[in-house]
């Protein structure tokens, strides 16, 4: 198994513990490689249905135990059970760690679930880090796998390049399958898979949703809502636009990102890193990558995206603790002074100081005047060492 950064925190905090993520990011693998004393799997349909049935049967499953540590997958499936662990909690203290996962926070807040505040860790597994990546040597030409196949640890530890590439694309139909229409999070199937394909076109764009509803034959109330539920089901991330005191006007559409490229490319039905498709998949896997490590290093900062209506870009802003990086992303191994147009456009409209940079596919650092150009990875070295510093 790969390690997790995560894995630390699981098993020295003595809180009991919520671990969400998306489907095949490795929260069963994990959990169940802490050994826990009792695994219940809400994904298994017997179990599913003992539980949903019968509320005293943790109770009675952990009546003969003593101290003990309790596995719930998919605990989305009966949010009523937090009801029952959190008297557990408070009834037994220090008697029972909870180990809880699950793949879609939206059925918890349909569910109203009570998230056990004070009781509870939350934290959030991803698809693998770069750091958790790079402590596997097998991989051939990493960048050129990461951008056509993401990071799921199934997919990055298997060989064969058609069995991954099946692997996804039976993924991308699952979702559609499990996600949508067994919970009945919409009626129309047929709309949101329209949809679904329109959004991951979308990947790393400023959304009209207007055009996007009309690309997909949807309403506009439609598309919106369908955004929510990718949202809430993990699946995409919001990226907003920077914001502060307006002195000029800023395009105001968020964009949205995919967790994982591999899954992106699975619903685009193509894997091909060509010339014409390489600037979106860097963007979507360079900014994905910084959303996972902000989540599962637990920091509060910020990600936006600057844009003018004169059409000057910056592809994100980072908003840290104590400073602010202005980053341009270039999928290429050439930068020039004209790559420098957005940042330059930034800086006027920020008026503060800030990092100017400029994350590069390249090898070699370099500096073109007050903008340092890096290659892409060693942002997330230092980025690592700000955080363990």
């Amino acid at each position: 198994m790969i390690p997790r950064a995560v894995a630390n925190d699981l098993s020295s905090t003595k809180k009991s513990i919520l671990l969400i993520g998306p489907r095949q990011t490795g929260k069963s693998t994990l959990i169940r490689a802490l050994a826990p004393d009792l695994i219940v799997n809400l994904a298994n349909e017997s179990d599913y249905l003992l539980f949903s049935s019968r509320p005293n049967e943790l109770i009675q499953r952990l009546s003969p135990l003593g101290k003990a540590s309790i596995f719930i997958d998919e605990i989305q499936r009966v949010p009523s059970l937090l009801n029952t662990i959190q008297a557990l909690i408070d009834e037994n203290p220090g008697k029972y760690k909870f180990y809880l996962t699950g793949s879609s926070a939206r059925k918890l807040k349909r569910g109203h679930a009570n998230l056990l505040p004070g009781r509870i860790h939350k934290y959030t597994l991803t698809p693998l880090l770069l750091s958790e990546i790079e402590t596997q040597k097998t991989v051939q030409n990493p960048d050129a796998r990461l951008l056509a196949y993401g990071s799921l640890p199934g997919i990055w530890t298997e060989a064969d390049t058609k069995d991954l590439e099946r692997t996804l694309l039976s993924y991308a139909g699952t979702y559609v399958r499990e996600e949508v229409q067994a919970e009945a999070l919409t009626r129309n199937l047929e709309g949101f898979s329209r949809f679904l394909f329109s959004a991951a076109l979308s990947a790393t764009k400023y959304l009209d949703f207007t055009k996007l509803s009309s690309e997909s034959g949807i309403t506009r109330s439609s598309a919106m809502r369908y955004f929510e539920i990718l949202e809430d089901t993990l699946l995409f991330h919001r990226v907003n636009s920077f914001s502060k005191s307006e002195t000029r006007r800023l395009v105001q559409h968020p964009r949205y990102i995919m967790f994982d490229n591999g899954v992106l490319n699975a619903l685009l039905a193509n894997f091909t890193v060509s010339q014409d498709r390489i600037g979106f998949l860097f963007e979507n896997l360079f900014i994905s990558q910084l959303i996972s490590f902000i989540e599962t290093h637990q920091k509060s900062w910020r990600v936006s995206s600057y844009r003018t209506e004169n059409s000057a870009e910056v592809d994100l802003i980072l908003e840290m603790e104590n400073e602010i990086w202005a980053i341009e992303l270039k999928a290429s191994e050439n930068v020039s002074k004209f790559d420098l147009k957005g940042l330059k456009s930034f800086a006027d409209y920020y008026g503060r100081p800030h990092r100017s940079l400029i994350a590069y596919m390249g090898e070699h650092v370099r500096q073109i005047e007050d903008t340092l150009v890096l290659p892409w990875k060693s942002i997330f070295k230092e980025l690592l060492m700000c955080v363990e510093n």
